[in-house]
């Protein structure tokens, strides 16, 4: 429970050191044994170099009678004298200072593989056991050679480091007391152990650090984490290291902050829309008004007073006829917006002429009269878009020149992937050129309702070029008259 609440980078530092730990603590160990044992090694070769010099000096002595080894032995332990090349009398007391030892102290044993001692320079053998119960004599008689590091002897009550070799029915066994000289040489060295500890703790600085370091990282992140689930602003202030956690974090917060923005962009989008929407309502209630109070006027003279003279009779009913088609186109416009605004994907689409609906439309015109409209194609654009919409684009923007623009004549021009609308009349104010596409917006408000317009024409046209992802600006002519803009080209942006 204690571990749970640490923080993660002291989790991550006490596991990456405990292992750390383990595999040096290991591996000391491993050689700390492999050196003892190279040591152990070592000596055994001397002691087992000393046996075979022993035991070729052994075999060197000249037994009489041709008794064989053992059987003069045998006799040497009874009256201690042997003949050997040196004369009658030889003993192995006498022999075995000849062999050079390694090392002072050593104590020679000899014994039949039966485990029946033979000779031994430290002790009496009258009351010596059988010998086959130790480890190095076993191990002699079976594999050659053998050795105990440390074992205790019950015989002379000191402990000693054995090794023995055997040579036909004999075993040579030397052993070397296992005091503080001999204890030391087995030992390994330590300053290996002092070595790798100091490593270690060499190794557990750097891991610390690097345990900090991705620490550092992890707490950033949940500290960003608790502050996007409070709903809080997030910043990237702070600069991430420059690995993979680092970058892993860069993309987390900075997906957050895209979704974020995002989010912001969308809720203000749903706020303006619904800004917007409420505008829109209020304008057109107050829209409605004006023609409807118009309407209800003239059918209400037209009940009270029957005796109306026939001429003003016709003049109101054509009053009212006029109310009531501009109540009609205004509920066109206002159901051409919301299908535009709310319903793009039920819009049909299909390959379109841009110049066969201009000549469409400039056809409708043709009869009116009012201005001259001059067409020059140079070029062709052709798109998948609707046409009714397309027509309604163009049928706006002809039916406001000849409204408002005082002018006599409409040029359009269709050169790459722009169509260019003007006129020669008295062009628009600088400081309305960029409100004119605004629902409901009128430079002339009083002359716009006595000209029938509902205020929607241009904003239907520009929200019906963004369906088909064109865009509309207007500029002044130099010579005068309004100059509208349309590009179509894929790259142009939607507005």
């Amino acid at each position: 429970m204690a571990l749970n609440r640490l923080s993660f980078q002291y989790k991550i530092f006490l596991l990456i050191l405990a292992y750390s730990w383990i595999l040096v603590g290991c591996f000391v160990a491993y050689q700390y044994m492999r050196e003892k044992e190279y040591r152990a090694s070592a000596l055994d070769e001397q002691l087992q170099l000393y046996n075979r010099q022993l035991m070729n000096a052994i075999n060197a002595i000249n037994t009489p009678n041709n008794l064989d080894i053992t059987d003069n032995l045998n006799m040497d332990n009874l009256n201690k004298e042997a003949t050997s090349p040196k004369g009658p009398g030889t003993s192995l007391d006498s022999v075995i200072p000849t062999v050079e030892a390694p090392m002072p102290e050593l104590r020679v044993t000899i014994v039949t593989t039966g485990g029946v001692p033979l000779f031994d320079n430290a002790t009496d053998l009258s009351n010596a056991d059988n010998h086959l119960d130790r480890p190095e004599i076993r191990q002699a008689i079976t594999e050659g050679t053998g050795r105990t590091i440390r074992r205790h002897s019950h015989t002379t009550d000191l402990s000693y480091f054995y090794s023995a070799l055997r040579d036909g029915d004999v075993v040579v066994r030397t052993a070397a007391p296992y005091n503080v000289s001999l204890r030391r040489m087995l030992e390994a060295d330590r300053g290996f152990i002092w070595f790798m500890v100091g490593v270690t703790l060499i190794v557990s600085i750097f891991v610390w650090l690097s345990a900090r370091r991705i620490g550092k990282t992890i707490s950033r992140l949940n500290e960003f984490a608790q502050r996007a689930e409070k709903g809080e602003d997030i910043y990237q202030e702070q600069a991430f290291p420059s690995d993979e956690l680092g970058e892993i974090s860069r993309h987390i917060i900075g997906l957050y902050l895209r979704q974020q923005r995002q989010h912001e962009q969308a809720v203000f989008l749903q706020k303006e829309q619904a800004r917007i929407k409420k505008q829109l309502t209020n304008n057109i209630n107050h829209e409605l008004k004006t023609p409807v109070a118009a309407i209800y006027a003239c059918l209400e003279t037209l009940l009270m007073r029957q005796d109306m003279p026939q001429e003003k009779r016709k003049e109101i009913i054509s009053q009212c006829m006029d109310n009531a088609q501009r109540l009609r186109q205004l509920l066109e416009d206002v159901s051409t917006l919301t299908r535009l605004e709310d319903g793009t994907q039920s819009i049909v689409r299909q390959a379109v002429s841009i110049t066969d609906v201009i000549e469409t439309v400039v056809d409708e015109f043709s009869y009116q009269n009012a201005m001259e409209i001059d067409t020059d194609f140079v070029g062709e654009i052709s798109l998948m878009g609707n046409r009714q919409l397309l027509e309604s684009v163009f049928r706006n923007l002809i039916s406001n020149a000849i409204a408002y623009s005082q002018g006599d004549r409409i040029s359009i021009r269709v050169t790459g992937e722009k169509v260019i609308f003007s006129d020669n009349g008295i062009g628009i104010p600088q400081e309305h050129l960029n409100k004119i596409f605004e629902r409901f917006y009128r430079i002339d408000k009083g002359r716009s309702r006595q000209e029938g317009g509902t205020g929607l024409g241009l904003s239907i046209v520009k929200n019906a070029l963004a369906f088909h992802n064109a865009t509309i600006t207007a500029s002044n002519l130099p010579t005068g008259g309004l100059c509208l803009t349309i590009d179509f080209s894929p790259t142009s942006p939607t507005k």
